[in-house]
């Protein structure tokens, strides 16, 4: 647990009055597995605890006398939280002058919390800097973005120019000492007029730490940063991290370089493998960048007075493929989620599974709620289009595999937008009502409060992820547009295995073949993800920098080595197998370290079962000898493009199934969701169907609508 997430202890207070610093207050609000618990006044501890079922309205959109009959839309939705932006852009008149109702009715922002509060509606509040919003500079005042201090800088020193509608603009750097110090100016204007209306004295219960972080989405490995500031804090990082210019020679294998002028690398252009500890460096040095512009925010908007309730920041579609790293960021942020923007289709349908899950065991783990902060309600007109049937079906399908809070984005239309639930005036469309259903269903069965059980974790660890990154083969299109779009390593890294896998002990086929590291390591766990689909077995990714809480309850690991391997990743893999975990590695013993440097020593794998997976379909035999040997659950569908989830209470007794259907056509599926439940009871209607369903032999058949995802209630 971070500081930002408790309240300080007596001596942190005293360390920090040693310093000359005013110790943060007492929080008021606190980030708890089920929501957020708002804290009684008195000091007990004690208060009620708040389900993150949250809606998107942006009030300086709208004419003030539309946003109380917005409001009572919302709250009559079911909603209990409104999000909002707060615009840098919108609200500043020059440098240093801010207008916040002042001379437009429209920007009073207080106002507007104020009728919120009035309502019983809490806020999350979101003053960026960087907050999109599909605002032209994405919500930055141009002359920030003009202003060649604070801009990222590409390897020619040229800005790093963001090609977006309706207007391609420079974009911050993340680094840029200017650029904090502006930010820092805008938080105090904030936190002017906001800091009053933080719990209990008004609905504020949550901050937004900037926003979508991955370098403005032009997260390249090598598109930035390559300011002055930015270059000065790699070598500081460079610094921490090996202690000496020895150390830092032996790894770049450089005779000369000295910390004072190590420079990032400008391309990639590493022949073999003993070339690669740069470039996984400056991987690296990405993650480090972001997680410390945040914890700098974070701190400005703690010094504006607006430190009483938790923070949060959102990760961004295909964060896999991107610099920001969760176990980093949530160093200095409480709360880290994902956003949602996915149509209904069995390709998405797995980006949903893979993501979700890989939210859910990393929340579990850390003992907060698995947040949707943006669940996609409509959608940009500059995008493609998603339908009604794309939105609720994405938030139903990522509840389904661990969700437990979720933004809708937008709740109320505006400017910029198509498709919202309820319309700029206040008024209700159809797809409100579906909203207000799904959340009457999930009061009723507290869903925040149950856990989907997943015995199996595939581990991705993130040294191949970096890996991934610098050997993208496409470098003017971001690797998140190939995660984006259901692709990986396979569609967009370099094929040359620089000696990382090559020679038959290392993975080299009958024809001499040695596939790259990362398309070796993606294959690898997507063959034993193609095995427990078939077979019902419900698992979920792991990995990252938090592996440890990310594998709890774990009956079984699956862990690629392929290119390299920490030795704290072994470590941790090993302490859980001492503990009675079945622990899978392969495809083969990494004869390097997380840097792809060659190991001295090489990795002790002792007790660990080493699986080559010569034969993909070996995946699908050590999974049917696992599920005998480890008792594992199985929900097995028929047809197979039919997908089953169930969730259980805090004594594992199964409460709640989800059916999920992503395909084009209705079907009529067979499925099993365990041996104790006896029927199931329709809490979200779509069809004609009796709402109670009882066992047919060993399963439940059940209608299932095209693109649809079902929910129901299970007796025992």
């Amino acid at each position: 647990m971070t500081r930002a997430s408790r309240h300080p202890t007596p001596g942190e207070r005293a360390h920090d009055r040693a310093r000359g610093e005013a110790a943060p207050p007492p929080r008021t609000v606190e980030v708890h597995p089920h929501g957020l618990l708002l804290l009684d006044p008195d000091g007990s501890g004690e208060g009620e605890l708040l389900p993150l079922w949250a809606g998107a309205m942006h009030y300086w959109r709208h004419a003030p006398e539309h946003w109380g009959p917005c409001l009572d839309a919302m709250k009559a939705m079911g909603l209990r939280v409104v999000d909002t932006y707060i615009p840098w852009g919108v609200h500043e008149v020059a440098q240093g002058t801010f207008d916040f109702g002042e001379s437009f009715a429209r920007l009073d922002v207080a106002r507007f919390l104020r009728l919120c509060s009035e309502r019983g509606l809490y806020v999350v509040a979101r003053p960026g800097p960087h907050i999109n919003a599909e605002l032209t500079y994405f919500g930055l005042p141009e002359r920030v973005v003009w202003d060649p201090d604070c801009q990222a800088r590409t390897p020619r020193d040229n800005p790093v120019i963001l090609p977006i509608v309706p207007t391609a603009f420079p974009v911050p750097s993340y680094a840029s000492d200017a650029f904090h110090d502006e930010a820092a100016l805008w938080f105090e204007a904030v936190g002017r007029v906001l800091a009053p209306l933080q719990h209990p004295h008004g609905p504020i219960v949550m901050w937004q730490i900037d926003n979508e972080g991955a370098l403005y989405f032009r997260d390249g490995p090598y598109d930035q940063d390559y300011h002055p500031d930015a270059v000065r804090l790699f070598r500081s990082f460079l610094r921490e991290k090996y202690s000496s210019a020895k150390a830092l020679r032996d790894a770049w294998n450089e005779a000369t370089v000295t910390f004072a002028i190590a420079a990032p690398p400008q391309r990639f252009d590493a022949k073999t493998a003993e070339e690669l500890p740069r470039h996984m460096d400056w991987m690296e040095f990405h993650e480090h960048l972001l997680t410390e512009a945040m914890g700098r925010f974070a701190k400005a908007l703690e010094n504006a007075g607006c430190a009483s309730v938790p923070t949060m920041h959102n990760l961004p579609l295909g964060e896999a493929a991107t610099a920001l790293n969760p176990g980093r960021i949530s160093r200095v942020v409480d709360l880290v989620g994902l956003d949602y923007y996915h149509p209904a289709n069995p390709k998405h349908h797995m980006a949903i599974l893979r993501r979700t899950g890989e939210l859910a065991v990393r929340c579990e783990g850390v003992r907060v709620p698995a947040y949707g902060a943006e669940v996609g309600a409509g959608f940009p007109p500059f995008f493609a289009p998603l339908d009604d049937k794309d939105s609720l079906y994405t938030l139903v399908a990522a509840l389904a595999y661990g969700l437990r809070g979720f933004n809708l984005y937008m709740a109320v239309d505006r400017d910029r937008w198509v498709g919202a639930p309820i319309d700029e005036h206040g008024l209700p469309r159809r797809l409100a009502d579906e909203y207000h259903a799904l959340i009457e269903a999930l009061d009723r069965v507290k869903l925040n409060a149950l856990r989907r059980r997943a015995p199996v974790r595939l581990v991705v660890p993130r040294a191949l992820r970096r890996l991934s990154r610098a050997t993208h083969a496409f470098g003017p299109i971001t690797p998140a547009f190939f995660n984006i779009t259901g692709g990986g390593p396979l569609e967009s890294c370099l094929e040359d295995d620089l000696g990382l896998t090559r020679g038959a002990a290392e993975g080299e086929d009958a024809r001499g073949y040695a596939p790259a590291a990362p398309i070796a390591g993606e294959s690898y766990v997507r063959a034993f993800e193609r095995a427990l689909l078939a077979r019902g077995v419900p698992f979920a990714y792991a990995g990252g920098e938090v592996l440890a809480e990310s594998i709890e309850g774990a009956s079984w690991i699956v862990c690629t080595t392929a290119g390299g391997l920490k030795r704290d990743v072994l470590d941790t893999l090993r302490d859980a197998q001492a503990r009675g975990v079945a622990v899978t590695i392969g495809p083969t013993i990494p004869e390097r370290d997380g840097a792809m440097r060659l190991l001295e020593r090489p990795h002790d794998v002792s007790g660990l079962d080493v699986e080559p997976l010569d034969d993909p379909a070996r995946a699908d035999a050590l999974v049917a000898r696992l599920i005998e040997r480890l008792g594992l659950p199985t929900f097995p569908c028929d047809p197979p493009t039919v997908h089953v989830t169930v969730h259980d209470d805090a004594d594992g007794t199964p409460r709640v199934a989800f059916v999920m259907n992503p395909e084009p056509g209705a079907v009529l599926a067979t499925v099993g969701v365990g041996p104790r439940a006896r029927a199931l009871v329709d809490l979200l209607p779509h069809t004609r169907e009796p709402a109670r369903i009882e066992r047919a032999g060993g399963g439940f058949v059940v209608e299932v609508p095209a693109r649809t995802a079902r929910m129901f209630a299970i007796e025992i």
